[in-house]
C-alpha cells in the first residue's frame, strides 16, 4: 500500500469528514472506496465501448425482431 498527499478545498474536506463520519468509516477509507468507485467505472465504460466495437448490427435486428408487438405496460409508455 502506498500513501499519497492530497490538498482539497476546506469544504470538500469537510463534506468528507461529515459523509464518513454518517457511514462510519474513516477519511481515508471514504476517500479510498470513493476513488475505487471512479476507477472501476472508467475501466467499465473503457470496457463496453471496446466491447461495442465488436458488435454485429444484423445479429441485433434479427433479436429484436423477435420481441412481441404490444403496448407498454402501464407506467412505460414514455
Amino acid at each position: 500500500m502506498s500513501a499519497l498527499s492530497l490538498r482539497l478545498p476546506d469544504s470538500i474536506h469537510r463534506h468528507i469528514k461529515e459523509i464518513a463520519k454518517k457511514e462510519g468509516v474513516s477519511i481515508n477509507q471514504f476517500i479510498s472506496s470513493a476513488v475505487s468507485e471512479k476507477v472501476s467505472a472508467l475501466l467499465t465504460e473503457d470496457y463496453l465501448k471496446e466491447r461495442a466495437k465488436r458488435a454485429d448490427r444484423s445479429a441485433l435486428k434479427e433479436l429484436l425482431k423477435k420481441v412481441p408487438d404490444r403496448s407498454p405496460l402501464p407506467g412505460d409508455e414514455l
